[in-house]
């Protein structure tokens, strides 16, 4: 495995190499990241897998300066996995001047995006960044960031890009709680109460396939529900899978999603679900 942190070494290492599959990542990885390695090394590509702390996606008030840094332990994971290149740029290497080109992706206000302004704006640029450096044919998100895949899903269709776009199940700790980097903030009381969100989604889907209607109110309960254990709940809510707007009557493929703090830790999770 080869450790690149410079545009230039990226380029030389890729020179004349099969287009590879790409496995972007902010590091501190855990075995969610590492899933969607073997995913990627199942194409029969070169692996490339990219790990920078991006600071265009992070507010002004988040977590960037004390986010979990951990290359060298990274990469020993990530040599394990047989992954053939690495690259970790620092901050000035991918933005050697200010930003001010920047994706402006739809739904940027929504879920998420309406508790992080501009975070998704980040998000879609350093991955088109990325993508213009690595030149894959084929790139692997994870499921757990829903609406970041959704957004990355049509920049990609939507500017003609040549890459296929592979989803990854979100990975999950025995107790349900989908792994994350976050993870590590939460101490151990809040850790033994984190599963609770997605108990909670699973019982909107439960709900839902028992033939329930009323958005809104499920919306609400699981809302009261989580509050009356002390989270802090940005949203929880019922789309569409092919929009991720709110479902039209009698739409079926839907996806529930969440957000919520415990203390300073603010945790996502999201539930597919296929009603009969």
């Amino acid at each position: 495995m080869r450790l690149v942190q410079t545009v230039s070494e990226l380029r030389q290492c890729l020179d004349g190499l099969t287009p590879p599959v790409f496995v972007p990542t902010m590091g501190n990885l855990h075995e969610g990241h590492l899933a969607l390695t073997r995913q990627a090394r199942a194409t029969g590509r070169p692996v490339v897998v990219s790990v920078f702390v991006n600071p265009l996606q992070f507010g002004p008030d988040e977590d960037y300066a004390r986010y979990p840094r951990t290359l060298a332990a990274d990469c020993a994971l990530l040599e394990r996995e047989g992954v053939e290149l690495v690259f970790a740029p620092a901050v000035q290497e991918l933005y050697p001047e200010p930003q001010r080109f920047m994706v402006q992706p739809p739904l940027a206000d929504e879920l998420c995006g309406a508790f992080r302004p501009g975070h998704f704006a980040g998000v879609c640029t350093v991955v088109l960044k990325l993508f213009n450096l690595v030149r894959p044919a084929v790139a692997v998100f994870g499921k757990k960031d829903y609406q970041q895949l959704f957004l990355i899903r049509a920049m990609v269709r939507q500017l003609n890009l040549p890459i296929d776009i592979l989803a990854g199940e979100t990975v999950r700790a025995a107790d349900g709680l989908a792994l994350s980097s976050r993870n590590a903030y939460l101490s151990p009381e809040q850790r033994a109460e984190a599963p609770r969100l997605y108990r909670v989604l699973q019982w909107i889907g439960a709900r839902l396939a028992a033939g329930e209607a009323d958005l809104a109110e499920l919306e609400a309960a699981a809302r009261q529900s989580l509050v009356a254990h002390d989270w802090q709940v940005d949203y929880v809510s019922i789309r569409s899978q092919a929009t991720l707007l709110a479902p039209q009557p009698h739409e079926r493929d839907l996806v529930v999603l969440a957000a919520a703090r415990l203390g300073q830790t603010r945790l996502i999770d999201n539930l597919e679900l296929s009603l009969p």
